[in-house]
């Protein structure tokens, strides 16, 4: 009788953080794979980021080499705080999170929650970004080796890696833990607000920095720069120092600082993690909801545009209305419209016209100007337009339904720029009131608003052919900020060539504020809506046509790849 013969069972495999590296590679190398736009925007990413990192080195190591350990501990201090600020920030507010592994496909896989949290930060290091800050940061450990010898530019080293640790760290867990919140509908009206509250305050902070370096005390500056090497925002960039400077003693008590931090972060990313990949983020419950009055097609047009009519038009818009409230990538950019355009025109404002400190102290000097006033403004109505630069994006393979309903091109880019109005407009009239509140001047509301008006219209008539244009795909993913594999970058690109095209065609308020002095504070406001009018549907109806050639186009780029 035959003895069946058993194959020997292959040996598991476990899954490992370099996997994930692997992976990631893998996918980018894939997204490449055909499209020598995106390989010619990653290339043009590294340098550019070769570029900063050269710039971020000379300033760190310039203290070694002048040979001032003083200004080599403030540099550290704040120059390192600044980085974990960036990464932070940065993500939340213009360039977004690379999400190639996204996450959620994660989801239905038997990855325990640590192997998959360390996982995802090891492939988060595998970056441009990540190789730009290192090399920056080197510039630490030639610092402290000039200062103190090798054994403190070895320390340096190990600190330097400590940190950019830490900034990957907070910014996925920040980011992530964002996302979520903005899902939620119960909290998002209250996260706006906070957001709105502590990313306002960065303005005025920098007046009162700027203003305080005028008259700064440098050994003042140093003891602040001591203090803030002992919290994890400057701790694993000055341990260098602090060998060369005899306090070897403080090294291993900052770099528990770090990781205990570091640490933090990962707990916090990884339940931040989980609640996005199950979708713990519920609606509120329907019990007790009064059913919404007027018929089936009454109820499909938000309240905000009770207005419109009935008919393809007011359809498209209640449409777009309903999707910049609920959509989380689109509230995220609604929210950075209302915090950069308060903060930038006071800072610019307020501190163009000087702002001083003394004993009895800060205060502003100087009168505001008209022509200043124009200049802030116009930045503010140029921002506000440049969100629409990607507008077929947020729809991705949802657009298909326009194009096999042969929605007309100009009709489409009306209805959407009504509809980004119809939440945009209102935020330019409060900041117009804001400012001027501010400066003191409420006659200057017209010159305020016309400029906000005409920069917002040239704005979207521009963003109108850059989003027909250069659209790009996003991924399929519940954070708001994340982006695909060399889209942060084309982010970047289009948001300059916009702010920069938009702001050229504002241009003659500004020169008018110049030119005809009081008059213009009666002319600015009609003379500014209608320019900002005329300009926006000028530009719907030239990208209108272009649109309607190019729609099975545009449907294929915006649609993610799987």
């Amino acid at each position: 009788m035959a003895v069946p013969v058993t194959a020997p069972a292959e040996p598991v495999r476990t899954v490992s953080p370099r996997h994930f590296v692997r992976l990631k590679l893998r996918v980018m190398g894939n997204n490449f794979r055909g499209q020598g736009w995106r390989i010619a925007l990653f290339v043009i990413g590294v340098l550019v980021g070769l570029w900063f990192a050269a710039g971020g080195f000379l300033a760190f190591a310039a203290p070694g080499f002048a040979d001032e350990p003083r200004y080599a501990l403030m540099v550290a201090a704040f120059g390192g705080g600044l980085l974990v600020l960036g990464w932070l920030l940065l993500p939340l507010v213009f360039f977004g999170v690379d999400e190639t592994l996204d996450p959620a496909r994660f989801a239905l896989l038997p990855i325990p929650r640590r192997t998959l949290v360390t996982g995802l930060f090891a492939a988060a290091l595998a970056g441009v970004p990540v190789l730009a800050v290192l090399l920056a940061a080197a510039g630490l450990v030639v610092s402290a080796a000039l200062l103190g010898g090798p054994a403190a530019g070895a320390v340096a080293a190990l600190g330097v890696i400590a940190g950019v640790l830490l900034c990957v760290a907070a910014s996925r867990a920040v980011t992530s833990a964002f996302a979520t919140m903005l899902r939620s509908r119960r909290v998002r009206d209250l996260a706006a607000v906070l957001l709105a509250v502590l990313a306002a305050l960065l303005g005025p902070l920098q007046i009162v920095v700027l203003a305080a370096l005028r008259t700064a005390d440098w050994d003042r500056l140093v003891g602040a720069a001591r203090i803030v090497g002992w919290t994890p925002f400057g701790a694993p960039w000055t341990i260098g120092l602090d060998v060369a400077e005899g306090r070897a003693w403080a090294v291993p008590v900052k770099l528990l600082i770090t990781a205990l931090t570091i640490g933090a972060l990962l707990v916090w990313w990884s339940r931040s993690l989980e609640s996005a990949m199950v979708g713990a983020a519920s609606a509120a419950p329907a019990k007790g909801r009064r059913a919404p009055s007027g018929g089936a097609v009454a109820q499909l047009f938000p309240r905000a545009v009770g207005w419109a009519r009935r008919d393809r038009f007011g359809a498209l818009v209640a449409r777009e209305c309903r999707y910049w409230w609920r959509d989380a990538r689109r509230r995220a950019n609604l929210i950075t419209i209302a915090v950069v355009g308060i903060f930038v025109p006071v800072m610019v404002n307020v501190g163009g016209a000087g702002f001083t400190a003394d004993a009895e102290g800060f205060r502003a000097t100087g009168d505001p100007s008209p022509v200043l006033l124009s200049l802030s403004m116009l930045f503010v109505g140029v921002l506000a337009s440049v969100t629409l630069a990607n507008q077929f994006g947020f729809d991705g393979s949802a657009y298909a339904a326009n194009v096999v309903a042969g929605v007309s091109g100009r009709l489409e880019l009306r209805a959407r720029m009504t509809a980004f109005s119809t939440y945009v407009l209102p935020m330019l009239g409060v900041v117009a009131l804001v400012i001027t509140g501010v400066l003191g001047r409420p006659g200057w509301f017209g010159v305020a608003a016309g400029a906000l008006l005409a920069a917002y219209g040239t704005g979207l008539a521009i963003n109108g052919f850059i989003s027909v244009l250069g659209a790009y795909a996003l991924p399929e993913t519940s954070n708001p900020f994340a982006m695909n594999t060399g889209a942060g970058l084309a982010k970047s690109l289009l948001t300059l060539l916009s702010m920069v095209g938009s702001a050229v065609a504002a241009v003659p308020m500004v020169v008018a504020a110049a030119l005809l002095g009081d008059v213009w504070l009666w002319l600015a406001l009609p003379i500014g809506a209608g320019y900002g009018v005329g300009a926006a549907w000028l530009g719907s109806y030239l990208a209108g046509d272009v649109l309607d050639r190019r729609m099975p186009e545009l449907l294929a780029t915006v649609t993610p790849r799987r």
